[in-house]
């Protein structure tokens, strides 16, 4: 394997090889998985004996239709069908609300899942990526955001809630908010993909506050959650209106027979689905504790089933991939490729801890030498943090807003009309370019956040990042200087405080009847100014076992608890073992 490892990551684009390909590789056995960010404790080995049994039956013929494994699914999570789509994966769903619901712009912070960026840009719409930056431990700030989504003028926003790759958490009520700030765009997805693998709140989903809002979808993902990638399935939750236009695009067959019959088993096995999703938060903070117990490596917090981590000084995050592979058949996911990171940072899975001790020890013989082969191949001094060449590309194209070298030729061609105060004409599929403004938009002393250049304007540079306590010093890139970037009128006045009490729980979902359409919410709430919000609590060294939420209280604050035991929750008079759809609550 070790001579084909770099050609199959090479060819693989923004993902890691398949397990399917490695197995090939290595003659049936596939290594140690801490890239897929699967559930490893459902289905548990009955279910799989259950599937197993019927495995002839299950191939040999048609699934049902679309409409009745949904239904069936809206049974389990007492949710209204005509407000829900089921797709083949959430991927499938991410490409229907391009083609359907975003006309011209997409904001999304960045890092993030890749298919937010890639899929609007492979359609021609302009993307705004709003860096998270690593100084502040990749925490987003929702004022800011939003600051930055009126200046862009953009028409559909994401957020990713917890995020992929750094697992950060928001929390429901700082979203509920940015939904109601929003009010006014074409469409606010909020992807909850890994949400169930969250403690920091009881109930921390927004989907029952997205049936009641005429613009925002909530993607949810079943195979992360199942255990079940190669099942392929997900499901979005939004107004009838919305579910309904995405639904009636989708293949009468889109769902296939193991989807089906997975769905129609789940509602036997609710409490070993939550049992798992149990373990897999114990598991969380063991790993963390393990992995920040290593000289120089950086832990972020995290509420999803993965975390990320810094590599020591010295270390490239390509070599260290290809090490732990081919010398300890353990696969990470290296994110270079990933926009808005770089091969400084890895994404690991969580797993049981049997395997997380030999991710430790693979860790250390790579890291620190004491293998044959001796420490991990320092990175070269480029001074710009970034050493692989898949993120030397990522840097290019968010330096020119996604135009990539197209962006940059009409960067030439603007520069050569000799007019200095007018933009350079779009490249091909990057969509409308913005007018220009006499000066740059004033920011607040505590804002901070830089914009990333628009596609016209010339290649910014890097922020310089700050020192992590107790850790060696991040290579540091020449500070940045902000391009000038339009303005554009606020619709609503932004309150200078922020809000002293948690906003009310919103009413129940008045779609308990089929045909009852629930009412927009009448008017757009406004968001507190950036300088209001309180800076993220950022951790002052190496990450310990009980990851808090950003900002927020430990898991067994907020429950009241000793973090392990799990909380009581209110029931509902369906399956007495499933968790609830808007907070995944524990059942008795």
């Amino acid at each position: 394997m070790a001579d084909n490892v770099t050609s199959l990551f090479r060819s693989t684009a923004a993902h890691s090889p398949s397990m399917a390909a490695l197995a090939r590789e290595s003659d049936g056995a596939g290594p140690v998985d801490f890239c897929i960010p699967c559930n490893p404790y459902f289905p548990t080995p009955a279910m799989f004996e259950d599937m197993a049994t019927r495995l002839r039956e299950i191939i040999t013929y048609y699934p049902s239709s679309a409409d009745t494994i949904t239904a069936e699914l809206c049974s389990l999570l007492q949710l209204p069908p005509q407000c829900v789509a089921m797709g083949n994966g959430s991927t499938e769903l991410i490409t229907w609300i391009d083609h359907l619901l975003v006309r011209e712009s997409l904001a999304v912070p960045v890092p993030t899942f890749g298919r937010w960026t890639d899929q609007p840009m492979e359609t021609g719409k302009r993307v705004d990526m709003f860096p998270l930056q690593e100084s502040g431990g990749f925490a987003l700030d929702l004022a800011q955001y939003a600051e930055f989504i009126r200046a862009r003028g953009t028409k559909v926003a994401v957020i990713c809630n917890p995020n992929n790759p750094d697992g950060g958490f928001l929390h429901k009520h700082a979203v509920v908010q940015f939904m109601d700030a929003m009010a006014d765009l074409d469409l606010v997805v909020i992807d909850e993909s890994f949400l169930e693998f969250a403690d920091a709140e009881v109930e921390p989903s927004v989907v029952q506050e997205a049936m009641l809002r005429p613009n925002v979808i909530v993607l949810r993902s079943l195979g992360k959650n199942f255990g079940l990638h190669g099942i392929r399935f997900g499901y979005l939750v939004a107004n009838p209106a919305l579910a309904g236009r995405v639904r009636s695009m989708l293949p009468k067959w889109n769902l296939n027979s193991f989807a089906e019959h997975v769905v129609f088993m789940l509602k036997e096995h609710g409490t070993e689905y939550q049992q798992s999703l149990h373990q897999v938060r114990r598991d969380r903070m063991d790993m963390s504790g393990q992995l920040s117990s290593l000289p120089g490596l950086t832990v972020y917090p995290s509420q999803g089933n993965f975390l990320f981590v810094r590599l020591p000084v010295g270390a490239e995050g390509t070599v260290v991939r290809d090490r732990m592979l081919t010398e300890h058949r353990l696969l990470v996911r290296e994110c270079g490729n990933k926009i808005g990171s770089s091969s400084r940072f890895l994404r690991l899975v969580v797993r049981p801890q049997v395997d997380v001790r030999r991710l430790v020890s693979g860790l250390e013989q790579v890291l620190y030498g004491t293998s044959r082969r001796g420490a991990a191949v320092p990175e070269q001094a480029t001074g710009t943090g970034y050493s692989s060449g898949t993120a030397a590309i990522d840097r290019l194209f968010s330096e020119t807003n996604g135009a990539g070298t197209q962006g940059l030729a009409a960067q030439a061609i603007g520069a050569g009309t000799g007019a200095p105060g007018l933009p350079a004409a779009p490249a091909a599929g990057i969509g409308m370019p913005l007018p220009a403004v006499p000066s740059p938009l004033p920011v607040g002393a505590d804002a901070g956040m830089p914009m990333p250049a628009a596609a016209s304007s010339g290649p910014q540079q890097m922020p310089q990042q700050a020192p992590q306590p107790m850790q060696p010093p991040p290579m540091q890139p020449p500070p940045m200087q902000s391009p000038p970037v339009p303005q554009q009128p606020v619709p609503q006045q932004m309150p200078q405080q922020m809000p002293q009490q948690m906003p009310q729980q919103m009413p129940q979902h008045p779609l308990a009847a089929p045909g009852q359409v629930p009412a927009p919410a009448p008017v757009p709430a406004p968001m507190p100014a950036a300088a209001s919000y309180p800076s993220p609590q950022m951790p002052t060294g190496p990450t310990p076992p009980g990851v808090p939420a950003r900002g927020g209280l430990t898991a067994a604050q907020v429950r009241g608890t000793d973090g392990l035991s799990q909380a009581p929750g209110a029931s509902w008079s369906g399956a007495q073992s499933w968790p609830e759809a808007a907070g995944m609550g524990q059942l008795s």
